[in-house]
């Protein structure tokens, strides 16, 4: 039977995946408190629902950052969707594209980012690192944008990797069919020599990921670019005000789908002290543990304008390709208009935190 929900994919996914490949997509760091906590705190809140109120229509669009999107849902930037499928980010893009949904297109995406641009029907954002070797994080900037991506996403949670057990229990390498495409082989050789009791993700991160990067350091990511700048990885009010004055587009709350510090905030829970914090001078947009349409209703009414979704995407691509990306993604939108009409909310702007209880 076709998946009715999002979940059912997972066990479809964990059937067609080796067993170190699924374990690094689905694993956190250290006992994997925040992996947890993210799913649980969306069953923390509640809905206020109103009645008798139009829903005849509702209403999903919106824009972010300027561009229109269908549905306040995008995949979040997740590396080596070729682990997952054949055609990996190319069919991920695509299949979002088809729906309407935005694309963060990971830097160690396992397809390089001009194919995934030349093949993508939806809007993308690149997500980016800064290396030890700043050349190569401007290198990546300009070719980002001669191929399109409407936004620079760097990631600010990751001066150095989180303890991911399970990859070093399986002594996690790539295997040689899938690359990180963007780079050449001198920089990215490390990522697939397997060393048994130890990560080579985590290997590769600290020899390449520059881990001095401070707020100063924007000015320079400011100066090779005129894309919008949104900074993934911010948690509390305090980093989020300083962005905001610094005028930075866009802040991802995210704590990494908990696979860096353990014991951090799930994402939802620190999502209202960001929007205080920013007062609307910029976007503000969460991942982390989003499995339903009323997880995204929840986060929209906390203040979130859009979610993004990780592991169910990468669950779809390896059960059923671009199919199962796009159905998964279809399942989100259509729980989601179902939500809004039952919560009496038929359109993104009647939506705010009236609509929830939350503790």
């Amino acid at each position: 039977m076709r998946p009715v929900c999002v979940g059912d994919y997972e066990a479809l996914a964990r059937e067609k995946m080796e067993a170190s490949h699924w374990e690094y997509f689905q694993g956190g760091s250290g006992e994997e408190q925040t992996l947890r906590a993210n799913r649980a705190a969306f069953e923390r809140v509640f809905f206020r629902p109103r009645v008798l109120v139009d829903v005849a229509r509702c209403d999903m669009s919106t824009q972010l950052l300027g561009t229109p999107v269908s549905l306040p849902v995008g995949i979040a930037p997740m590396a080596y969707h070729c682990l997952a499928h054949p055609e990996g980010e190319v069919a991920t893009a695509r299949a979002a594209g088809a729906v309407g949904a935005l694309t963060v297109v990971s830097t160690f995406s396992s397809r390089k980012l001009e194919d995934v641009a030349q093949g993508a029907q939806g809007p993308l954002w690149l997500q980016v690192y800064c290396f030890r070797r700043r050349e190569v994080t401007e290198a990546l900037i300009r070719r980002a944008e001669a191929a399109g991506y409407k936004a620079l996403v760097l990631t600010v949670d990751t001066p150095r990797l989180g303890r991911r057990e399970r990859d070093v229990r399986n002594g996690f390498s790539l295997p040689a069919h899938v690359r990180a495409e963007n780079f050449g082989e001198e920089l990215v050789a490390a990522l697939h020599a397997r060393q048994p009791g130890a990560s080579a993700v985590a290997t590769h991160a600290r020899e390449t990921i520059d881990p001095s990067l401070t707020w100063e350091s924007l000015a320079w990511l400011r100066s090779i670019t005129r894309l919008p700048l949104v900074l993934k990885g911010v948690m509390t009010g305090e980093d989020a005000a300083r962005a905001a004055s610094l005028g930075i587009e866009g802040l991802i709350v995210s704590n990494h789908g908990g696979r860096q510090l353990d014991g951090v905030l799930p994402a939802l829970d620190a999502l209202p002290e960001v929007v205080r914090a920013v007062a609307g001078r910029c976007e503000v947009l969460m991942d982390g543990g989003v499995r339903r349409g009323t997880d995204v209703l929840k986060a929209l009414a906390l203040g979130a304008r859009a979610v993004l979704v990780g592991r169910p995407v990468l669950w779809g691509l390896a059960a059923a390709g671009p199919e199962g990306v796009g159905h998964v993604l279809s399942l989100l939108r259509d729980e989601l208009e179902l939500a809004m009409a039952l919560a009496g909310r038929p359109s993104l702007d009647q939506i705010d935190s009236s609509l929830v209880h939350a503790p």
